[in-house]
């Protein structure tokens, strides 16, 4: 992000990206703030690094994201086993009953 000695300061909403769907920690928002308050040739030198930090975080949002989803999932596929599981055994022991109730019958 090139920004000239004569333009005006940005903001930090802007220094932040236009993909701001995801909430950045309180920290970083004041850090962008406080990096906007600088004189220019200073917050050049760090909005690239800022920028990089603030993709960073992004990314291990994102992934975070993914990896609680992806246990919520396993939790919800892990219920849908018991239960089946359950039920096989349930229809087994009845099978068995009623195998066991016949070989009574026959006998």
């Amino acid at each position: 992000m090139n920004i000239d000695s004569d333009e005006a300061p940005m903001s930090s909403a802007s220094r932040l990206g236009k993909n701001n769907s995801q909430k950045l920690p309180k920290d970083m928002t004041d850090l962008a703030a406080a990096i906007a308050e600088l004189p220019s040739e200073q917050r050049q030198k760090i909005d690239v690094i800022f920028q990089r930090v603030v993709e960073s975080t992004r990314r291990r949002q994102r992934i975070l994201t993914l990896v609680q989803e992806a246990l919520s999932q396993l939790r919800l596929d892990m219920k849908y086993l018991l239960f089946d599981l359950e039920a096989t055994r349930r229809e087994r022991d009845s099978y068995k009953e009623s195998l066991d109730e016949q070989e009574e019958g026959d006998v």
